[in-house]
């Protein structure tokens, strides 16, 4: 066996029979549901359970990463969103039209993420429109949390079904 079959039998591109596809999958909607505009929420409980200075130490983090996302989308924000249809767009119709199955992976991972990307320019551009402090901004932070959360129970129910169909239609040997 050389390195090139040895690489492609650990890195199946027959992603939705792939375990690392699953742990990607679960990583990743772990990950965006507990780091809240770059917050960790466990900072929002401990602010909204102690108060003083850490609630001031979460206002200034969500200050410092509400002021970077903003300037980030001011500045750049149109060949951000042109690039992600592109390359989005590109993953559907390689993946739903051409049949690739790792452009379908990555697309079902891609797509939601914009969305939450959209939810988080949206969630900072009201937080710094409000100027959001003390328990409002907790409310507000926390409000985010569950729309990004409903978005990875969907996320992850859509691409399951469709990972299940994938496996079942194209069976164990790829035909």
């Amino acid at each position: 066996m050389d390195l090139y079959s040895s690489i492609f039998e650990l890195i199946d591109m027959r992603s939705f029979s792939n375990l690392w596809f699953w742990i990607a999958l679960a990583v990743m909607w772990s990950t965006a549901s507990h780091w809240v505009l770059g917050v960790p929420y466990d900072m929002v409980l401990r602010a909204r359970r102690n108060g003083g200075q850490t609630e001031q130490d979460l206002e200034d983090l969500v200050r410092i990463n509400t002021n970077r996302l903003l300037f980030i989308a001011r500045v750049s924000g149109l060949w951000i969103l042109g690039l992600a249809c592109f390359l989005l767009t590109g993953l559907l119709i390689l993946g739903f039209l051409y049949s690739l199955e790792i452009a379908q992976a990555l697309f079902l991972l891609g797509f939601p993420m914009s969305i939450v990307g959209l939810l988080s320019l949206s969630t900072a551009n009201l937080i710094h429109q409000e100027s959001a402090s003390g328990e409002h901004l907790r409310k507000r932070l926390t409000r985010h949390r569950l729309y990004v959360q409903m978005t990875g129970v969907v996320s992850i129910f859509v691409t399951a079904l469709w990972g299940m169909y994938q496996n079942l239609s194209i069976g164990p040997l790829g035909g």
